[in-house]
């Protein structure tokens, strides 16, 4: 789904939670990564893996200039032949510390194996952000949940597309605290280029 599409999906859930609901989950997930300087996990379940979710991240990291938002794909059946970028298997959930954020997709409830390994991400510091159907242990563990139940208008597919966009989006409000140095740099730059004032 490109840019128009989105925009256009967005004019027709005006006035629905779930633009709101997109923009508020896709704040705390670019805030979280932003803040810790990267470092974003992103899984799903045996039968359900978000590599789309994955793609359109690295693709709003790129043209939104916050590299943090590109995320390591994690694979329940990642073999160490497969190409580096689908290479990473369900150990690196367990290497989880804090500063991390690991991103749980999942259209069901997930099995207690996966559930266990997001539980010792989280008690490991990791920050543990959850998309799903909003049921089971997951939603307990998680700092932050989109629920998107069966029967919902907008399947899980189309809510990622409108978190991952919403994540790219400038206008996020920054998290508070000190501005990082290459915001600085930038408002230097600038400052510095500008025209004089014209004088009469």
């Amino acid at each position: 789904m490109d840019a128009v599409r989105v925009a256009l999906l967005r004019e027709v859930l005006a006035g629905t939670e779930w633009l709101g609901a997109t923009r508020r989950f896709a704040g705390a997930l670019r805030g979280s990564v932003v803040s810790h300087g990267g470092g974003l996990l992103l899984v799903g379940t045996p039968e359900y893996e978000p590599w789309h979710l994955a793609a359109h991240l690295v693709d709003e990291a790129a043209w939104s200039g916050t590299p943090e938002l590109a995320p390591t794909l994690v694979r329940h059946d990642a073999r160490p032949s497969d190409p580096a970028h689908l290479a990473v298997g369900l150990g690196r959930l367990e290497a989880a510390r804090r500063g991390e954020t690991l991103l749980v997709v999942a259209p069901g409830t997930p099995a207690a194996p996966l559930v266990e390994r997001v539980s010792d991400a989280r008690r490991a510091g990791a920050t543990v952000l959850a998309l799903g159907p909003g049921q089971g242990e997951l939603p307990s563990m998680a700092h932050e949940i989109l629920a998107v139940p069966d029967g919902s208008e907008l399947d899980l597919d189309t809510v990622q597309h409108l978190v991952s966009a919403a994540a790219g989006e400038n206008a996020l409000p920054t998290p508070r605290g000190r501005r990082r140095f290459r915001d600085r740099v930038a408002r230097l730059a600038e400052h510095l280029t500008a025209p004089p004032p014209a004088r009469w």
